[in-house]
């Protein structure tokens, strides 16, 4: 009996979901007038052919996409010869004036429906590494400017993507202690000049992240000057590697986020 009663509720349900739509249909999630308005999982087919998907060679450090294959586990000249604190990246797309538009709408729009589209993006574009981490953990907003913003845009985006993958998500392991100005427009040594210091592992999460290989989770990456400084202070707490997963990654030559 319990059984059947299970199998009308599911009946009900599909079919109270099909009248929902039959009066308001679901708009892809880049509508602009989705806000508010009952959506599809997904972009519509116009915008999914726009944004530029890493999906071939890259390198196995930074995660940068080479214009041909060069085989796999490859390195690129920059991480052959420096020293970095984030042992593998990876992006899911490009950063450019397609993907651009759907970030700064989670960031700055209350648009917080983008973040499990994009959570799904990296369980596809981090797969190796989430195949590895222990922990997943957004970079973390100043206090007074969560209170501005009202929420992370790393986290929303971290915590679906440890529901999605069943990789525990930890959104307290890192604070930023200290209040930073804007990186927009700053050179990569002015970004790291203007981080360093700013991040610290608390005193109760120092134990968690112990011996533990964590995901970094973040939305744009640019000169990697914040995930570096995240980086150092997780290691320092004694977490045994830090890997680093973005959405979107800016072009050498590309546009700064905001």
């Amino acid at each position: 009996m319990a059984h059947g009663l299970s199998a009308a509720s599911r009946r009900i349900r599909v079919w109270a979901g099909r009248a929902v739509d039959l009066i308001l249909p679901p708009l892809a999630l880049d509508d602009p007038h989705a806000a508010g308005r009952p959506q599809s999982p997904g972009l519509s087919a116009r915008a999914w052919e726009r944004i530029a998907f890493i999906d071939g060679p890259l390198c196995d450090g930074c995660g940068a996409p080479y214009p041909y294959d060069v085989g796999r586990g490859v390195l690129c000249p920059a991480c052959s010869v420096g020293v970095r604190l984030i042992s593998r990246t990876r992006a899911a797309c490009l950063y450019d004036e397609h993907s651009r538009d759907l970030i700064l709408k989670l960031k700055h729009a209350d648009r917080t429906d983008l973040a499990p589209l994009f959570a799904r993006w990296l369980s596809r574009a981090a797969a190796e590494l989430l195949d590895h981490a222990d922990l997943i953990c957004p970079v973390p907003l100043h206090r007074r400017r969560l209170l501005a913003r009202r929420y992370n845009q790393a986290a929303e985006i971290a915590r679906p993507l440890g529901r999605l993958t069943g990789v525990a998500y930890l959104p307290d392991a890192l604070v930023r202690a200290r209040a930073t100005p804007t990186q927009g427009g700053k050179s990569g040594r002015g970004r790291r000049e203007n981080v360093r210091g700013a991040f610290t592992v608390p005193k109760g999460c120092a134990r968690k992240v112990a011996g533990k290989r964590v995901l970094l989770i973040d939305d744009v990456l640019t000169t990697g000057a914040t995930a570096e400084a995240c980086a150092r202070a997780l290691l320092r707490a004694g977490a045994a590697a830090v890997d680093l997963a973005v959405v979107a990654r800016v072009r050498e030559s590309g546009t700064e986020p905001i």
